[in-house]
């Protein structure tokens, strides 16, 4: 899977979860915890239906690495099953 696919799965996600919360731009520089658009809860959410969607596992403790919807993407990335292959 490409990066753009992830950041795609990743706006859809945020889209259909947290749609209050963003506008129609949503770039991998769009800042995504609680400095920016989304609370605590809402980050969660996305975050583990991503994993959810992809098969993967982001560690708690790299958790506070995500800033921007590009960090999810590249965190998620770098735990997906085939990153490990």
């Amino acid at each position: 899977m490409t990066r753009e696919e992830v950041l795609e799965k990743a706006r859809k996600i945020i889209r259909d979860n947290v749609p209050d919360m963003f506008g129609e731009e949503l770039n991998e520089s769009t800042v995504l915890n609680e400095k920016g658009n989304v609370d605590s809860m809402g980050f969660i959410l996305v975050l583990t239906k991503l994993e959810g969607e992809l098969g993967c596992m982001i560690p708690d403790s790299e958790w506070d690495k995500i800033s921007t919807l590009g960090d999810l993407a590249d965190l998620a990335m770098k735990h997906m099953p085939e990153a490990a292959e």
